[in-house]
């Protein structure tokens, strides 16, 4: 081996030590870097030379510059930010539910339902109290007000979280043009994989933004031999060469508020609805299963409490009949069977009879007429048609239809109407001596006709002023077992629903801590395999820095053998 070779390698041996310092420069720079993954310098003998008998060595050669990354720890990540964003999404819109709920408050809708019904006991007592008879009236009101309130305010949160998935989904698709805009610069960087080495920090880039959209939506990926990356969910793909494919929004209608599912730009498929995770999936069941689905038991409850209470009160009367009373639910197609869903009633009625009382205020005589319901099934059913030609033969009342398909009765002057014994339910059905409007959370209300005059409340059945038979009844029916309910009471279905979000609340924070924890774990192995250690790095720098220091030595030593050689 003579001086020029030795100076050969003592002259590769500094570029390649310089490498190794700027690579764990590198390094420690970005040692606080997030999602920064550790470079290592691949250094190999170079090949050797014979000379004579002799072969001998060429010196050091790097073979690149390679990112410490295992990509199969890498889709265990990808998976457990799916499962863990899914979880994390639902205690939020959980841990909102109950907030809105206000059950560690005053203001939570047992403690309005209990003051409404305390109010209906304390008038049974008096109930020719007119100050104790409008108290009833203004926290009827009250409460149903705080049913709409909350109503309101859940429907608010199902409108934030459809802001949410439009952000999402705009963030998703920026990520996926991100990933498709780097697989060219790294190919192109690294010469499809001619020059050995990773081109650090794009490929950083692009493993950030795998990661954050792994968290959106259920991700895999596949490296190309070029070093670009095909991206894939629930098997359609989202980068693929050079194509990609983003998602877009469609708007529909839910339990009256607007949502939008998410499907893919180009295959139509409909990512929200398949059965996979992440932020986006964990929204869209916070949204409608969570929400949406404690509106469907906050509507069961306020169609329930709405049908008994009116049913009891229907049957009952005030201290005042009515001189003209018109339905407040108004009959699709009046020649069908009330009971016929053609007829759009929200509360049909069944097979039964009711009275109506036709009274003379100048003699103070009464008549009293049953008006049977047919709707057995068995031959003629009662339609609206035929329920106001029975009740327009009673003496004394007139009976009509609106246009708007509403039953109206007027009584004949110094007449006024009053109401009994109703089995069928028609009357609670057609909104008639009703106390409640509407039929769900969104739309209860208080009659006007009873909240403007407060006579019309329906304490009694008959007996006179001191009657306060009904209001007992009133008082006490959220404690009766109700079928539409599953046999249970207006108490117990709320008090089983409210405990039912706690419960899955509480469950869903376990799952949450869980995912969180073995996420965390794959981290931490993430960061043993791919993380920067600034002592492992500093002592890389020293190793460099002494080897550098060798072969300057090294060449100083040739140097110094060619001015002999040149002085002899």
């Amino acid at each position: 081996m003579g001086l020029n070779a030795a100076l050969a390698v003592a002259g590769r041996s500094l570029e390649v030590f310089t490498a190794g310092v700027q690579v764990a420069g590198q390094n420690i720079s970005n040692a606080n870097t997030p999602g920064y993954i550790r470079e290592e310098l691949l250094l190999r003998a170079a090949a050797p030379y014979q000379r004579g008998g002799f072969i001998f060595g060429t010196g050091v050669q790097v073979t690149g510059i390679k990112q410490q990354i295992d990509k199969f720890l890498e889709g265990r990540i990808h998976a457990a930010n799916t499962d863990l964003s899914t979880a994390a999404a639902r205690e939020t819109i959980f841990k909102q539910l109950e907030g809105e709920l206000r059950e560690l408050g005053d203001g939570d809708l047992s403690s309005s339902l209990s003051t409404f019904l305390a109010t209906v006991h304390d008038a049974a007592n008096q109930p020719e109290s007119a100050a104790l008879r409008q108290i009833v009236l203004d926290t009827g009101s009250r409460f149903a007000t705080d049913v709409a309130n909350l109503r309101s305010r859940i429907d608010e949160l199902r409108l934030a979280q459809s802001l949410k998935i439009d952000s999402l989904v705009k963030e998703a698709n920026t990520l996926i043009r991100k990933i498709n805009e780097l697989n060219p610069q790294i190919s192109t960087l690294e010469q499809a994989g001619l020059t050995g080495s990773d081109a650090g920090a794009l490929r950083t880039q692009r493993y950030d933004a795998l990661n954050r959209l792994s968290q959106i939506l259920p991700i895999q990926y596949r490296e190309r031999e070029d070093g670009g990356v095909d991206v894939y969910t629930t098997n359609n793909y989202l980068v693929l060469g050079n194509s990609i494919q983003t998602l877009e929004t469609v708007v529909a209608v839910d339990r009256g508020v607007q949502v939008q599912s998410v499907r893919l730009a180009t295959t139509k498929y409909v990512i929200s609805e398949a059965a996979s995770g992440g932020e986006l999936r964990g929204i869209i069941e916070g949204r409608d299963d969570i929400l949406g689905g404690f509106v469907d038991d906050l509507d069961r409850l306020t169609a329930a409490i709405v049908q008994e209470f009116n049913r009891i009160h229907a049957s009952g009367e005030g201290l005042e009949g009515y001189e003209s009373v018109t339905a407040r639910n108004a009959v699709q197609d009046a020649a069908v069977a009330l009971n016929d869903p053609a007829a759009g009633l929200k509360f049909p009625p069944q097979h039964g009879s009711f009275q109506i009382k036709v009274t003379n205020r100048l003699t103070g005589l009464t008549e009293t007429t049953t008006i049977n319901v047919d709707l057995d099934g068995i031959g003629t059913d009662t339609t609206l048609d035929s329920l106001r030609a029975d009740l327009d033969a009673v003496a004394d009342i007139a009976a009509t239809i609106t246009t708007d398909g509403k039953l109206k009765l007027t009584a004949d002057p110094n007449f006024d109407i009053k109401f009994a014994s109703d089995t069928s339910g028609v009357l609670a059905g057609l909104g008639i001596n009703t106390f409640f409007t509407g039929f769900d959370s969104g739309s209860i209300g208080v009659n006007p006709l009873v909240a403007g005059n407060q006579k019309l409340l329906a304490t009694g059945q008959g007996g006179g002023p001191a009657d306060s038979s009904n209001a007992l009844l009133l008082a006490d029916f959220s404690r009766q077992p109700l079928a539409s309910l599953g046999d249970a009471s207006i108490e117990q279905f709320y008090e089983r629903t409210v405990t039912g979000v706690g419960q899955s609340s509480a469950s869903e924070t376990a799952v949450t801590d869980g995912l969180r924890a073995f996420q965390e774990s794959l981290h931490s192995q993430r960061e043993q395999f791919s993380g920067v250690s600034l002592d492992e790095e500093a002592i890389k720098m020293l190793q460099f820095q002494h080897a550098f220091q060798a072969a300057a030595r090294m060449i100083s030593t040739v140097d110094e053998l060619f001015n002999v050689l040149l002085t002899m």
